[in-house]
């Protein structure tokens, strides 16, 4: 059993990462902005500001991993809030030592190779408000790669996610964009989620990005 804190717990992708874990018997904490609000499947809520260093040390203090889960809308939303909780959690768990937790982030699509250095970004007609989504998580990973004193790992959806069923089958990789046995770059968010805890349970990718999506 893991001791977890789920930032951005009332989220979608949260709220699935905080019920498949919970669900394995893992230890979760959700951490939200409004507690009151919470309606998950947490054994336990708190509050936090993801964007607030000492928040950020509190709730991951004592906890064998923290999970970063936020997003910020609309495309000016993403570009206010994921880079820049990107350098807040790290300074955060910084000043932890090491007795920091592992942190797990979120990840974009968006910086995906669909062919040596084409990007899913590079589309032609992506309309822009989306552009800023892809490239605030790209920023985002850009700066977790700059970090070698804690133990991160970003993890990207396929191209499409959103509501399906939990199979319990993925496929991962790396830096390339994957489909699935009919072309598709897809994966349910049940899915991604059980990825997500996977990689909680077996570790495989620490320091680096990883992606995954369906068979």
């Amino acid at each position: 059993m893991a001791r977890i804190a789920v930032i951005g717990a009332g989220g979608t992708i949260g709220s699935a990462v905080v019920r498949e874990a919970a669900a394995r018997g893992h230890e979760v904490t959700a951490v939200v902005r409004d507690p009151d609000r919470y309606r998950g499947a947490a054994a336990a809520v708190e509050r936090a500001d993801v964007l607030d260093p000492a928040d950020v040390a509190r709730v991951a203090a004592g906890r064998n991993v923290l999970v970063s889960a936020v997003g910020g809308g609309d495309g000016p939303g993403h570009q206010a809030l994921v880079e820049p909780a990107a350098r807040s959690l790290v300074e955060g768990l910084r000043t932890l030592g090491g007795a920091a937790p592992r942190l797990i982030a979120v990840g974009g699509a968006g910086n995906l190779e669909t062919a040596p250095g084409v990007r899913v970004w590079g589309a032609p007609g992506l309309p822009e408000p989306l552009l800023q989504i892809m490239h605030a998580h790209g920023a985002a990973l850009d700066y977790y790669r700059t970090v070698s004193d804690l133990r991160w790992t970003v993890l990207s959806p396929a191209a499409e996610i959103g509501p399906g069923e939990r199979t319990g089958r993925y496929r991962t990789g790396l830096d390339q964009l994957l489909t699935d046995a009919e072309g598709r770059s897809r994966i349910s968010v049940a899915d991604y989620a059980v990825a997500l805890v996977d990689e909680i349970e077996q570790p495989e990718h620490i320091g680096e990005r990883f992606t995954c999506c369906s068979l």
